[in-house]
């Protein structure tokens, strides 16, 4: 299921697309998620064939999917606007580049195959907040 997040203010956001009881996120409930996926990256390179493959996949994997949750961090605490919106592409373009990774790990068969998938699974919903709250705070920039 594709989320949407609409931020209400610093404090609270609500995500469209969830069951009534899941729909208000906090901003600490985010970077609290940002932070469990960055525990299950670490889980899916642990479970990595030590080949050449294995650990290139590794390395790269361990950098894009453990920076979103700091990058989140910094962009709750922005100095501006601008650079709220800025630390939030970059947390972007780190969870899609993970969710790339991931689906070569899939196609491949490499790692432990239900972290893989349950990885790709939250990697592509936490894409969907982030595109629709980089969305919502661009146009509040303009």
């Amino acid at each position: 299921m594709k989320y949407e997040l609409e931020v209400l203010n610093d404090d609270q956001a609500v995500m469209v697309g969830e069951p009534q009881s899941m729909q208000t996120m906090t901003p600490q409930a985010l970077e609290d998620r940002l932070i469990d996926f960055a525990v299950g990256i670490v889980d899916v390179v642990g479970s990595l064939p030590q080949s050449k493959a294995g650990n290139h996949i590794a390395g790269q994997l361990i950098r894009a999917g453990t920076s979103p949750a700091p990058n989140y961090a910094e962009a709750r605490g922005a100095e501006s606007h601008n650079d709220f919106v800025h630390k939030m592409k970059i947390s972007l373009k780190e969870l899609r580049e993970s969710l790339v990774w991931l689906k070569i790990l899939a196609r491949k068969q490499m790692g432990d195959a239900a972290a893989v998938s349950a990885s790709a699974t939250e990697c592509n919903e936490l894409i969907a907040i982030f595109v629709t709250s980089t969305k919502t705070a661009d146009q509040r920039r303009s």
